[in-house]
């Protein structure tokens, strides 16, 4: 059975679909998770020239992160009860992500320590914590995706959703990668964190498509 879930777009104000988010302090649109399983058995993410970096290949107890060369980067298993195991190609386990009353705990390799905290806010918003629970990143819905920012309120990337593509941006006209494969946006997000190393950035992406993301 797919595990993949995709998160719908629901607008709060005027009844309009689509993949649109805001805030909802501004009452426009915010995101509802639905138990849809996604049908796609690959998340490709490419450059604006089209070049493949990496993808999720989803499998039936998981998903295994792959390089733009399909080279083997992790494996990512879930079991019953939501937790999501790390591995490298070689088995070695990296990591665990645990969710737990609306936040997502990235575990080291013993599940002995926190590393970080991905959690949602009052306000509809998220933040990424580190181990002392000081904020690294916060994240707020805008009109169309989502603002990552550092807890003073820089701009680190934007995530734009349009006609069925989902982009990381480091500016409005500069695109890192982006994807049209199944992914929550909020999911998506989780790829714009540069302090977590790619196979990180994957297993919590892949729990929080999972679980929701709400």
């Amino acid at each position: 059975m797919a595990l993949f879930l995709i998160t719908t777009m629901i607008s709060c104000s005027s009844g309009k679909s689509g993949n649109e988010v805001s805030n909802p302090s501004n009452s426009q649109t915010t995101p509802v998770a639905t138990n849809v399983a996604a049908t796609q058995g690959k998340i490709q993410f490419k450059t604006e020239g089209g070049t493949e970096l990496f993808a999720l290949k989803q499998e039936a107890d998981g998903a295994k992160l792959v390089d733009g060369k399909n080279q083997e980067l992790a494996r990512i298993k879930a079991d019953k009860s939501g937790k999501i195991k790390i591995k490298n190609a070689a088995e070695k386990v990296l990591g665990y992500v645990v969710n737990e009353n609306g936040e997502w705990k990235l575990k080291d390799a013993n599940q002995s320590q926190d590393l970080y905290i991905f959690r949602t806010q009052n306000n509809g918003g998220y933040t990424l914590e580190d181990a002392a629970k000081k904020e690294v990143y916060r994240i707020q819905a805008t009109k169309d995706g989502f603002e990552i920012a550092t807890p003073d309120n820089k701009s680190v990337y934007q995530v734009k959703v349009k006609e069925g593509k989902i982009s990381l941006r480091k500016t409005p006209t500069k695109t890192i990668f982006s994807t049209k494969s199944q992914l929550s946006p909020i999911a998506f997000t989780c790829f714009g964190f540069d302090v977590l190393t790619r196979e990180q950035q994957a297993g919590l992406a892949y729990a929080v498509n999972l679980t929701g993301g709400k």
